[in-house]
Order: structure tokens, then sequence, then C-alpha cells
């Protein structure tokens, strides 16, 4: 089992990306690729076609701003074994406010204006559940997603529909007949100001909560 775990990133990287990634326990065959550029999605397409060459049969995708337990990759491939084929672990935005990185709707329409973006801020704890979309910080996918997607659509990250390039990654993919799964059990910090963890999203909502029953 080869998996290519690919690193898009700007300028700069967190040091508590590059100590997750230090202590990362491998599975399998696995390679690691990091690519530097101000267009985030055109060096995920590069490492796409990066998995392709080396025949790899799974890409995981690490945002140089996210830190993860050692047994990220193992607990990932297990639900890639399982007959899955994109699969997400749960982090959220590092910047007020917290909100979840995973999506209940994405309906992408010909204005901005016209596009149907419903969050997920009511995740299913504890489990693993299907999402309409999800950023790239921590994302597995299957040489055979990466394929059929390429035959289809010639790219896979180019930005779409004024979304970003993840979410026009999994618009693709679903069409396709893909399914996006979380696994809301793994956990994933998102490093901004402070790491920002499921315990600090739930205690800004929870305050968020208060305030406006108090108003």
């Amino acid at each position: 089992m080869k998996t290519l775990i690919a690193i898009p990133c700007m300028d700069q990287v967190a040091a508590g990306f590059c100590g997750s990634l230090a202590t990362l326990a491998k599975v399998g065959e696995c390679t690691v690729s990091m690519l530097c550029g101000s267009l985030i999605y055109d060096s995920r397409n590069n490492l796409c076609k990066q998995a392709l060459q080396i025949d790899a049969d799974y890409v995981l995708f690490l945002d140089s701003d996210m830190v993860f337990e050692p047994d990220l990759l193992e607990r990932m491939m297990k639900h890639m074994e399982d007959g899955k084929d994109i699969v997400t672990g749960l982090y959220f935005r590092r910047g007020s406010p917290f909100t979840p990185v995973i999506f209940k709707e994405f309906i992408p329409g010909e204005g901005k204006d016209e596009t149907v973006v419903k969050g997920y801020e009511d995740y299913p704890a504890g489990e693993i559940f299907e999402v309409a979309a999800c950023g790239g910080g921590a994302l597995m996918i299957s040489k055979k997603v990466l394929v059929d997607v390429a035959l289809n659509y010639h790219t896979w990250f180019d930005p779409i529909f004024h979304a970003g390039e993840d979410m026009s990654f999994c618009w693709r993919a679903r069409e396709l007949g893909y399914k996006i799964w979380c696994d809301s059990t793994i956990p994933l910090g998102h490093v901004g100001q402070m790491i920002v963890t499921e315990a600090i999203y739930h205690a800004t909502r929870d305050k968020e909560a208060k305030k406006n029953a108090e108003n």
C-alpha cells in the first residue's frame, strides 16, 4: 500500500505541524512531498499529479498549519480499507467564530448569491458521518477518485462557482457519485493565534449562546 503525504504551503510552516509530521506513524510505503506556492489550488493539483506518477493508492493532504496525533494516517487508512474513498478528520477555523470546516450542504449556483452553503455546527460527536463538503486540511483521497475526477473534469482543485479549491474538489467528486466522510473522533488542531480544538469551539459556541439568551 502506497501513500503520498501531500503538503501544500506558502512560505512558512508552523512549528507544531513539523512536530506532528515528525512523529506521524507511517503505514505501508509513504512518500512525503511539500510544494510551496502562492496558489494553493495549483499546489494541490500538482500534488495529485505526483500521486498518480508514483502510482500511490492514496493521497493524504496535510496543511502546514495543522497539528495531529501520530496515529492519524493509521486511523484514516482503516476507513479507506473499509471501502470509503474520501475521508477528513475534524478541525475548526483558526479565527473566531471557530466553526468546523465541514459542511452539511453545498449547492453551487451561477452567482455567488445563488450558491447555498450550510455549515455543520451540530455535527455528530464521536462518529463517522457523511458531509457535503470539507476543507483540505487533513483530507485522504483514494487513487480511484483521483483518476475519475481527472478523466471527467481535467482538474481536481481549480476553484469553481465562487467556492474555495477544497469545496470545488468535493463538488466534482460528489457529482461523480462519491461520498465524503468526516470522522469526528480524529482530533486535529488548527494553528492560528492559538491552536483551535473541539474544546475551544464548544466553549466559544456556549459563550455566544449565553450572550444571545441574555439579549
